[in-house]
């Protein structure tokens, strides 16, 4: 029985490491990794959110983050955010972010961002919203942005380091 208990325990522990590890490595597609996907709680009524994560190009070439969608949102475009003159300008990227390759471009706040526009519902905070992202070269990559709260700074768990 002591036996069996310990085997047990083993696999319980197996399992929660594996799930950890699987959440840490993000979701792939061709040479693109994509990690701590999120976005923010928006207050009732509001019509816009942005959407914030890490792209991680592995490969030898580059590729672009082209397009998003998601059922949630009646667009979503690739934003910019850059000083001009002193003053904070937000644009739409046309033609979508290059991801060079062995580089990592994170999506966060005050920069590069996903621009959800035209919500169909608030973002409430734990809340898992779907999204699908399009790639020139990795293609079609769907993926939750997890909720977090209306001042949150970065995903779950960055505020406490």
């Amino acid at each position: 029985m002591k036996n069996i208990t310990r085997r047990l325990s083993y696999l319980v522990m197996l399992f929660a490491l594996s799930g950890g590890l699987a959440n840490a490595q993000g979701v792939k597609a061709g040479d693109i990794v994509i990690t701590q996907a999120w976005s923010r709680a928006t207050p009732a009524g509001a019509k816009v959110a942005g959407g914030y994560l890490t792209i991680e190009n592995k490969g030898t070439a580059p590729d672009r983050l082209i397009s998003g969608s998601g059922d949630i949102a009646g667009k979503l475009e690739i934003h910019e955010m850059a000083m001009n003159n002193g003053v904070m300008t937000m644009r739409a990227l046309d033609k979508g972010l290059s991801i060079e390759p062995g580089k990592t471009v994170k999506l966060a706040p005050g920069g590069n961002h996903l621009m959800l526009m035209d919500l169909k519902q608030p973002f409430k905070e734990g809340d898992k919203v779907p999204v699908t992202l399009q790639f020139e070269k990795a293609g079609k990559v769907t993926l939750s942005l997890d909720v977090q709260s209306v001042g949150a700074k970065g995903p779950a768990g960055a505020d406490k380091k």
